[in-house]
């Protein structure tokens, strides 16, 4: 029943696609991501005509010229991802110097008007693959027998097989057939940590509201709100007269978690996503029906009731969410850095909004006072669940690979992608360090360059930590001089005013190692309706993106609450616990 259920949607999304050729396109900021998916990358937000269907695939091979010690021929591979992206320009400057040096451009497509299922769909409908992939929806990919195992290429490059993941780490990858597929393209750290960005989940507020307040010690989200209230209070409209907004919440799609899960961190979890896994008696325990999740929600409701919860958060999509806080006027909100920092940071740098204060921190908030937080991973976090897969349609697929390699063990090649051209987007000083003026910040951060010039690669394997060099970061933002210089004022005063010398510290959670079944999403993202817990998890998802704005916007909380407990228990949670049990007790 569930391959006929999927064979019919497949067919239905190929007649959507077709009927959505003539549709009316419109004029969308978008945004690349690291997912945890995870790690940080870089994005454009030039705006660009939106295609609402998967992208059109051309697997063409061309040849260029020969020119200094360049690869006599070019291939041009296509990539599909499904998140939100903008592509750069055709005639990129850092993708043509790649392409003389290493005999590779390729052409990345991003999801537009379409959830991720969607795009997955029409592209197996098709029969046709980009080069490259990485969808949410692998197991579709797996099912369609549209991806090339991995196994031999991973061996024929010994080194990338024992720096990238560990043996365990890369058994993770295997499928039931016995073979991998992708490999996930984040967190990964060489060298020593140069961590200066909390990429993961938080509690956000902006340091205006903080500076305003004296930079006050806030613990619990009773206290978080509470200085929101108060400053909405005192400060109803920004300087040109914009109304401020306390909180808003991003629902749309996969992204509810910005809704769902805060409460495993708020009773003192670390982000295992799915569930939460009590440690002293390696126990499977379900934060949905949690106290603190439930505080959590009331407090929103609250909230909510009283004005001070965006009333659009439970229809606006990621593209109005993005541009609501591009103005500058959403004073917090929760999310997971790489969903929103690299486009609006960008916009408040050009726009001048850094200097007025907009920028946010994260805060690790808890239920209680006292309580310890595990907002912050310290560790690598390997999540297996997606990843980058060169597909059945790719006419060389050992060069494919082979570049995939090159991204991730060749540092002149990931210093282009991150750093950019020496002399033209960062200098190098007596030390050997490299840094970049302040002009050339402004130029990196500005759209029409990062589209004209600037090429990312971010969902090609990429590092965090010390370059080989042993003094730079692989990343910019991760360069202790960079991160600082690039701070507007309002920023450094804030991190000043609380100790703080990065995200990480402001956000201040234990340091301790996650066990080796961390993050348990990477096994529940996997799970299929062919089980009693898969299809019990698919249940569980499609209730609480129904019932939890009902829950926050109602006048009855304890009644409502319990409506939603009745429907959530019909799913039977008690299914996918036990499954995730299972996967937990090959651990002790």
């Amino acid at each position: 029943m569930k391959k006929l259920v999927a064979l019919l949607l497949v067919l239905a999304m190929a007649m959507t696609a077709l009927t959505a050729c003539g549709s009316s396109e419109k004029e969308a900021t978008e945004t690349k991501v690291d997912t945890a998916k995870d790690n940080t990358t870089k994005t454009d937000d030039t705006a660009k005509p939106a295609d609402t269907t998967a992208p059109v695939v051309d697997n063409t091979t061309d040849t260029a010229a020969p020119v200094d010690e360049a690869p006599a021929e070019i291939t041009d591979f296509t990539f599909f991802i499904t998140m939100p992206g903008s592509e750069i320009n055709s005639d990129n400057e850092i993708a043509d110097i790649i392409a003389k040096k290493y005999g590779v451009r390729v052409k990345e497509t991003w999801l537009t008007g379409q959830t991720a299922s969607e795009a997955t769909g029409t592209l197996i409908a098709s029969g046709q693959y980009t080069d490259f992939i990485d969808s949410d929806e692998m197991n579709m990919l797996v099912d369609a027998e549209a991806l090339v195992a991995l196994d031999d290429y991973i061996d024929q490059y010994p080194e990338f097989r024992d720096t990238w993941f560990t043996p365990e780490e890369w058994e993770k990858f295997r499928q039931p057939d016995g073979h991998i597929y992708w490999i996930n393209p984040f967190g990964n750290t060489m060298g020593k940590s140069k961590a200066t960005t909390h990429n993961d989940e938080a509690f956000w507020i902006q340091v205006r509201v903080l500076e305003w307040a004296g930079y006050p010690q806030i613990k619990t989200m009773d206290q978080y709100f509470d200085v929101l209230e108060r400053y909405i209070a005192a400060n109803p409209t920004m300087d040109d007269g914009t109304p401020n907004m306390a909180y808003t919440i991003l629902c749309e799609d996969w992204r509810y978690f910005c809704l769902e899960n805060a409460g495993q961190f708020l009773a003192g979890y670390p982000n295992d996503g799915s569930v939460i896994v009590n440690k002293s008696n390696m126990t499977i325990e379900d934060y949905n029906t949690s106290a603190d999740t439930k505080k959590y929600l009331q407090k929103l409701n609250e909230e909510y009731n009283k004005g001070f919860v965006d009333p659009e958060s439970f229809t606006q999509t990621y593209d109005e969410y993005i541009a609501k806080l591009s103005t500058g006027r959403v004073l917090g909100m929760v999310d997971q850095w790489w969903d929103f920092a690299y486009t609006v940071n960008d916009v408040f740098k050009t726009q001048g909004l850094d200097l007025k204060g907009c920028n946010y921190v994260p805060l690790g908030l808890t239920t209680e006072e006292g309580m310890v937080n595990r907002w912050h991973t310290y560790d690598d976090t390997v999540n297996q669940a997606s990843g980058i897969a060169i597909t059945t349609s790719c006419k060389d697929p050992d060069k494919a690979f082979k570049f995939l390699v090159d991204t991730a063990m060749d540092q002149e090649l990931h210093d282009l992608r991150f750093w950019g051209v020496k002399g033209v987007d960062y200098e190098v000083d007596e030390n050997g360090l490299y840094y970049r003026t302040p002009e050339q910040r402004a130029q990196w951060a500005d759209t029409s360059y990062q589209a004209a010039h600037r090429c990312q690669y971010s969902y090609f394997p990429q590092w965090h930590g010390t370059s080989r060099d042993g003094k730079n970061a692989n990343k910019p933002e991760e360069q202790p001089s960079e991160f600082q210089q690039d701070m507007a004022q309002p920023l450094i005063d804030c991190l000043t005013a609380y100790g703080a010398g990065n995200y990480p510290d402001m956000i201040g959670s234990v340091q301790e190692a996650n066990g080796p079944w961390f993050p348990m999403y990477s096994y529940s993202n996997n799970f299929t309706t062919e089980t009693p817990g898969g299809l019990a998890w698919a249940l569980m998802g499609e209730t609480k993106h129904e019932w939890l704005p009902k829950v926050v916007m109602a006048s009855d909380f304890e009644a409502t609450w319990n409506e939603y407990m009745e429907v959530y228990n019909a799913c039977n949670p008690q299914d996918f616990l036990a499954e995730m049990q299972a996967i937990l007790d090959t651990f002790k």
